[in-house]
């Protein structure tokens, strides 16, 4: 055989068969298998791989590694290989770690356990996806109660539309209860989804508030329009000097006598 305990080293066979070898964990030099559980060398065993109260009898190739092992478990928990630790007599074992260099035999029991960061992150990602649940079901609420306000506010705009004027409680009222809607959509704590139908939820809120302005102030004046215009009244503040009045100032009488009598220069 050729060269040194470097990986990667050929040599051949009597066959004239090319073999290829490679140096496995704790020095020991194999013949090189092929990338994946299936194409490993070595007869088929099978595992049995205990995670928490299930059990599962995972068959692979006598040589394959503990890294394949961890692919072939992602089929059956659904946890990803870098969320898998795998413990075999008690010690946990790395992924370039081959069975049956560490012993690993025929109905061999090997311990799976989630890894407990990965596990925290899920419960964290669980915890923060039943909030956004919670917080958008509280925003649904909202969303329900503005659904009936903005149809009292546009029977009103129909009203104030027609001509008819209509108690200023009414206009009053109902930016009140919409007001009380805005502060429960404050009073929401949410993130993501729930957070843009909160912000949604506001603007919506703040229009129709808006929109109770234009239509009260058009009640109290009817005889204005949306555009630009001077609302004229008759009623108009009366000063001493008589300007702005609409009659002019009753004449003050004086103590002055006018007569004809000029002087001549």
């Amino acid at each position: 055989m050729k060269g040194s305990k470097a990986r990667g080293v050929v040599e051949k066979s009597n066959g004239n068969e090319e073999i290829d070898w490679e140096l496995r964990p704790g020095g020991m030099l194999v013949q090189k298998r092929d990338d994946g559980p299936g194409s490993a060398c070595g007869p088929m065993i099978k595992i049995k791989v205990s995670h928490g109260s299930y059990q599962h009898d995972i068959s692979v190739p006598a040589q394959a590694t503990f890294g394949d092992l961890k692919r072939l478990l992602t089929q059956e928990t659904g946890l990803e290989p870098q969320e898998q630790r795998l413990l075999f007599r008690g010690k946990e074992k790395d992924d370039e770690e081959c069975l049956h260099m560490v012993g690993v035999k025929d109905m061999s029991k090997v311990i799976l356990l989630e890894d407990p960061a990965s596990k925290e992150r899920k419960l964290e990602e669980m915890k923060m996806d039943q909030g956004i649940s919670r917080a958008c079901e509280a925003v649904a609420r909202v969303r329900a109660e503005v659904n009936k306000l903005a149809e009292k506010v546009l029977a009103l705009e129909a009203v104030v539309h027609r001509g008819t004027r209509v108690a200023e409680k009414e206009f009053v009222v109902l930016t009140e209860l919409l007001m009380m809607q805005l502060l429960k959509l404050d009073s929401i704590e949410a993130e993501g989804e729930a957070k843009v139908q909160r912000r949604i939820e506001v603007r919506r809120v703040q229009n129709l508030v808006e929109m109770l302005d234009v239509l009260k102030a058009r009640n109290s004046n009817p005889f204005s329009s949306s555009s630009n215009s001077v609302s004229v009244t008759t009623k108009w503040e009366t000063f001493d000097s008589g300007v702005g009045s609409l009659s002019a100032p009753r004449p003050m009488p004086s103590p002055t006598k006018i007569t004809h009598d000029w002087e001549q220069f």
